[in-house]
Parts: structure tokens; sequence; C-alpha cells
């Protein structure tokens, strides 16, 4: 049978799907090992991703009375970062697309005595949210299981508001190929990890493909400029295995 024409095709690691299908596959990746999510990213990044999101926080400059949109905001943790920076007359929103991800957040976070974010299903490309609506949109380890990645960064553009910013924190490019080759060693482990702590495999076959396919720092700044963001910049984290980015949307 000839293949449809019109039938879109899309990244899902090293495997080319229809565009239709993404989502589910990226939700069905996340449901299997939302319960122990953490536990792996720990194992993974040696608790430096929770450095990395003290980071973003700190990049962010936010303040008492803000709104921050925490977009693939998972299990929580940078909404627990967020929430007592704005405090009880600010707004923290953690959204995602995938509902069990969002139950072990809201757990944690009550376990954590956060009791002011708000959750929201949301798929990125599609925000539920009105123009201007946010201070900050936070994304962190989200942006590259996006289907189309310009669209959700243009609809962060539109529900930000003017002068406010965007940080996005991502796996990224390696600069030095020596620590390229080193970190493509120690990523060759994660199935075997993910494995025996959540007794699945295939979701860190998946994490791996989706970062080697991913954008490097400077093909995502452009992505963010053509969104219609500005003084966009990237910092890299321990020689651009991660990097977060920062942009600015224009004042009126």
């Amino acid at each position: 049978m000839e293949q449809d024409q019109e039938t879109e095709f899309v990244d899902f690691g090293y495997e080319k799907i229809p565009a239709s299908e993404k989502n589910g596959r990226v939700e069905s990746v996340f449901r299997s090992i939302s319960a122990r999510y953490d536990i792996m990213n720990d194992l993974m990044s040696f608790g430096l991703h929770r450095v990395f999101k003290r980071m973003v926080i700190e990049m962010s400059a936010t303040r008492t009375g803000d709104s921050v949109l925490d977009l693939a905001g998972g299990t929580g943790d940078l909404a627990a970062l967020f929430a007592p920076v704005v405090g009880d007359s600010g707004q923290v929103v953690l959204a995602d697309i995938n509902a069990p991800m969002m139950v072990v957040g809201r757990d944690q976070l009550l376990n954590k005595g956060v009791t002011g974010v708000e959750f929201c299903q949301a798929n990125a490309e599609f925000l539920p949210f009105g123009d201007a609506s946010f201070h900050c949109i936070s994304m962190g380890f989200g942006l590259r299981n996006v289907t189309h990645k310009e669209i959700a960064l243009q609809e962060m553009y539109r529900v930000l508001k003017p002068g406010s910013c965007l940080l996005v924190l991502e796996f990224s490019k390696p600069e030095n190929k020596l620590v390229e080759a080193g970190y493509s060693g120690f990523q060759a482990l994660w199935p075997a990890f993910g494995k025996l702590i959540t007794g699945d495999s295939k979701p860190y076959s998946y994490l791996v493909e989706s970062i080697k396919v991913h954008p490097g720092q400077r093909a995502l700044k452009q992505m963010i400029e053509d969104a219609g963001f500005e003084t966009v910049q990237f910092h890299n984290l321990l020689n651009g295995i991660v990097s977060i980015h920062r942009a600015t949307k224009a004042q009126n």
C-alpha cells in the first residue's frame, strides 16, 4: 500500500514515527517509570540535577508575587523551589502532559509541605492560558520530548508577560571530544541501571536516544530566537552535557 504523503514523521529517539503518535509514546515512557523517576535522576546525574535546578531559580530573578509556569514539571522539583520564592501572593503552575508524573509530583510536594502549587495537565504546544499570563516560564529536561518544539516555544512566548524570561534546562552537546566520549560510555549504562531500578530498560534506551537527536545548544538558541525571544543566551554546564538557555520576551 502506498504511504500517505500527508503523514508527518518525527523523531522518537532514533525511530521515525507519525507525529500523531509521539505524545502517546512519550506518555507511555514516563508513566512506566514515574514512581522511580527521581531515584534514576539522582543516579544518572550523581545528584547534580538538583544543583542545576537551583541555578535555574537564581537565573530567573523571580520575586515575591510573581506568577511562574513550570512546563513538563513532572515530579515537582522546580515547582518546589519556585513556591517559596514567589510566596503566598504569587502563583506557581506545574503543567505536564503526563498525569501519572503529576500524581507523583503532587504527593512529593505535599510531603515537603508545599501546598500552593497548582497543577494542570497540558500539552506544551496548546497551552490553556491567556496571553501574557506569567512572569517566568521554566522547562526542565522536557523540551526534547515535545513533538513540535517550535510551536511549543511560540506558545511559551505568547503566555509570557512582556519583559519576562524563559528558562530551558536541557541535555545538550559536550564541547570537548574526550568529555563526549566519556559521557557516551556512561550513557550506555543507563538502560541497565533503569532495568535494575525500575524493572524496565526501554525508557532509558529512549532517553539516551532522545538526548542524542535533540538540537545542540546553538541550534536551540536559534529556535528560541525564531520564536520571537530576545537576549537569548545559553550557559553550558559540565562542558555542555547540560545547558541552561535564558531568553526574554520583548517589552511592548
